[in-house]
């Protein structure tokens, strides 16, 4: 996944850990691609899913401190992804998942989809609110 200019929501802080997204998903790719070990690849995946948390926390305090109308779909979103992740996470932990490019389609896919479709919604009242 490349960071470019559509996938932006012209907020400094947002923008950048999207892009600190994009790039554990491109390691985790990396690492699958170079036929990294298990301890490698489970690291990373720990790294990505922690970050997503974090990174969804401060989408949803902004959210609820600007009394985006559209938070509780939005967190709805946020918790499916974790769940899934998380789910996938504990499977490949245990042995009984891979990683595999049908992984990796849905990673990008939903992040790229999600920016794209979801939280440019937001975009325009955040700013509204002094965020840059």
């Amino acid at each position: 996944m490349k960071w470019s200019d559509d996938l932006s929501v012209r907020i400094a802080e947002i923008d950048q850990q999207h892009q600190r997204l994009i790039d554990l998903i491109n390691n985790l790719h990396d690492a699958m691609l170079n036929k990294k070990g298990k301890e490698i690849v489970s690291q990373i995946i720990d790294e990505l899913a922690a970050y997503t948390v974090y990174h969804f926390q401060t989408e949803e305090k902004y959210m609820k401190q600007f009394n985006y109308l559209g938070q509780i779909s939005h967190k709805r979103e946020h918790d499916s992804f974790i769940s899934k992740v998380d789910s996938f996470q504990k499977d490949y932990d245990a042995g009984k998942l891979g990683l595999s490019l049908e992984i990796m389609t849905f990673l990008r896919d939903w992040v790229t989809g999600h920016i794209k479709g979801t939280d440019k919604k937001y975009s325009d009242i955040f700013t509204a609110h002094g965020l840059m």
